[in-house]
């Protein structure tokens, strides 16, 4: 599943996607954010800001400028604390008076596998942390959000990142970064957690969503299908590793340089923590051990 081309709209317009559902893109394209953040503006009278986007002022300004006579922004949520979703929080709510909304602060969420290897020293690999961010209000698994003429439920969705929160509007569903309208999210230890990944991903399919509204990209109209993709994705790559250690034993680098032959060099690190979270997803599923203490160096073997 590729990114549809004609996803390309302006920068800070604001784009009516359902009744009391706008859209505001940020200018901060990269290789990382496709076109850039969306922010997502729901309600007609009190509005939730999800998704504020990266400290930007003049996608401060169009958010501001978007909010209209009678309006006024109740709620700032942000689905987790990357650079690319959760800066603007802040001068926003200063703005507007509205708290911030969020699961945690940037290690919330953690796990206990993965605040291990951060605290034996392993960090970056990803988007960039917003190690400053907290929300005025911390949400739980489940708690319900409401505004005037709306309601969201907090779906605690981590994986691409610990304190990651998916948001169901009804059968509508605001993914973050844990599914995308153009690419595959990134898993990267000790931020990104495999294990987490699948379990959410798998959780999101038990339900019957009729839209996903992402964090990049546009709206993914087929969500069982894009949720297939993304576990299929995911159990191939693990197959490969699993056929690459019954030749012999090896570290998340040499793996890398294994299977992904037609990755440009500049992409292997990347692609390397990829394998290693799943050499530790595999780790707990008892199906490959490690040969010395859990870290990106060490070499991994097949559970025979």
């Amino acid at each position: 599943m590729q990114a549809p081309d004609d996803f390309n709209p302006p920068t800070g317009a604001v784009i009516d996607l359902a009744p009391g559902l706008r859209r505001i893109l940020a200018p901060n394209p990269s290789p990382m954010t496709y076109r850039g953040t969306n922010t997502y503006l729901l309600g007609a009278t009190e509005l939730a800001a999800i998704d504020p986007g990266p400290l930007n002022e003049s996608h401060l300004s169009a958010i501001l400028d978007a909010v209209q006579p009678g309006q006024r922004i109740s709620h700032i949520i942000v689905t987790h604390s990357h650079l690319d979703h959760s800066p603007l929080a802040r001068p926003l709510a200063d703005r507007t008076g509205a708290p911030v909304l969020a699961f945690g602060g940037p290690d919330a969420g953690r796990s206990e596998v993965m605040a291990g290897l951060a605290q034996n020293g392993l960090a970056g690999g990803g988007e960039g942390i917003d190690t400053a961010f907290r929300p005025d209000i911390e949400l739980s698994d489940g708690a319900l959000i409401s505004g005037e003429g709306w309601q969201l439920e907090v779906i605690h969705t981590p994986g691409h990142l610990g304190n990651h929160i998916a948001l169901g509007w009804g059968d509508i569903c605001f993914t973050g970064d844990h599914v995308m309208g153009w690419a595959s999210s990134l898993v990267s230890p000790p931020d990104g957690d495999l294990t987490d990944f699948m379990t959410a991903c798998h959780r999101l399919r038990s339900r019957d969503w009729s839209v996903f509204h992402a964090g990049h990209g546009a709206p993914i109209t087929e969500p069982g299908a894009r949720l297939d993709w993304l576990i299929n994705r995911r159990l191939t790559r693990e197959a490969q590793i699993l056929s690459a250690l019954e030749d012999h034993p090896g570290t998340a680098r040499d793996l890398a340089q294994r299977i992904y032959v037609e990755t440009p060099a500049a992409l292997l690190p990347a692609a390397e923590r990829n394998v290693f979270a799943h050499l530790i997803d595999l780790l707990g599923k008892h199906q490959v051990s490690a040969q010395g203490q859990l870290s990106v160096n060490v070499e991994f073997k097949r559970q025979t």
